[in-house]
């Protein structure tokens, strides 16, 4: 019995040998082809930004301001360095404020090597944005998409020249939205990231994986107090960006509506009181007693609802549409006030502020 088990053991074996010499496809499919390195990545495993930094990188570029000397008006020396984004063909670049605030001359580095004067169009200390334009051709231009929206959680790259070494691009995600409290007068939102912003990096891009302009980095949080930051770096929204630069380019300036009211989103408790039409209201908290809210009868604890037939929605609502009115237009606005809604007429002002 032994002897037959052996026999039929041989002769399988026998028979698989043969089988695989006779047909070497077998082969491969027993004893898979050996890698230089066992525990090397498939490409299609690797996690990579390349995608998105080669489509956003090209449009991200250098920005050097150059100040005249105090004895000699003949020499200019670079005083500063930044970054920018180029948003148009037309050569319009979004960058900081505080880049080119005292600038005499702008230059502007191209990743491609061209190098180009750039002639400041516009500039807003509120909210750190400054337009430049370049006389260039063949511009690369930054994606953008209007149906984007930021959220916690999202991956960004930020891009940029930090200590002048040349583009460098860094990753994080968007840790919060709509970060007020930073600003200085608690009017503009920043999207705060952990993407590492230093100095150099004020008006790169702030981008998606997609290499979608998500916003516009600055350091200006950082530079505003003497406490060292890790992992805390804000952007301008690029849809708040967008905006500032076409009210530059129309105007040359950025003309914002002004009413003279202060006020606050009413608490919890007083919304469900008020009920759900109510809802989104603020209470006057001040009013300025040279403005326009004045003139138009406006007190202390009344209850803003709409203004111009649109419902606000909160503090930061109501402020976003004061800025959109054109100065000596009237508005009307619907107030309670102890208990009774009434509309009162407002000549919008220009906020010189």
């Amino acid at each position: 019995m032994l002897q037959f088990l052996l026999r039929s053991a041989g002769l399988g074996l026998a028979t698989a040998v043969l089988l695989l010499l006779a047909v070497p496809s077998l082969r491969s499919n027993i004893f898979p082809p050996s890698t230089s390195d066992d525990t090397e990545i498939s490409s299609r495993d690797q996690i990579s930004f390349n995608h998105a930094v080669r489509n956003a990188a090209p449009a991200v570029v250098n920005i050097y301001s150059r100040k005249y000397t105090e004895n000699d008006r003949s020499k200019l020396l670079t005083q500063g360095l930044g970054s920018g984004v180029i948003v148009s063909e037309k050569g319009y670049i979004i960058t900081n404020y505080h880049v080119v605030a005292q600038a005499d001359q702008i230059v502007v580095a191209l990743q491609d090597g061209r190098v180009a004067a750039a002639q400041l169009v516009g500039k807003d200390r509120r909210t750190d944005i400054a337009v430049l334009r370049i006389e260039v051709t063949n511009l690369p231009v930054i994606p953008t998409n209007p149906n984007y929206a930021p959220k916690v959680g999202d991956i960004v790259l930020a891009i940029g020249n930090p200590y002048n070494l040349g583009q460098t691009t860094t990753f994080g995600i968007i840790s919060a939205t709509g970060r007020s409290s930073i600003s200085a007068d608690g009017r503009q939102a920043f999207i705060q990231t952990d993407a590492a912003i230093n100095e150099g990096n004020s008006g790169g891009a702030l981008v998606n994986t997609r290499g979608e302009l998500v916003g516009i980095n600055t350091a200006s949080f950082q530079q505003a107090t003497e406490l060292e930051t890790y992992g805390i770096s804000f952007a301008i929204p690029y849809q708040l960006a967008n905006k500032i630069m076409q009210k530059i380019i129309a105007d040359g300036r950025v003309i914002r509506g002004y009413i003279g009211i202060d006020g606050r989103d009413i608490n919890s408790v007083t919304s469900r009181l008020l009920g759900n039409d109510h809802l989104g209201g603020i209470v006057v908290l001040g009013v300025d007693p040279n403005g326009p809210a004045a003139d138009a009868g406006f007190e202390a604890q009344d209850i803003i609802l709409k203004i111009d037939g649109e419902k606000v929605n909160g503090r930061q609502s109501v402020l976003d549409i004061v800025t959109e009115l054109r100065p000596g237009s009237k508005v009307d606005i619907l107030i309670l006030r102890k208990g009774e809604e009434m509309t009162l007429s407002v000549t919008v002002a220009e906020d010189t502020n």
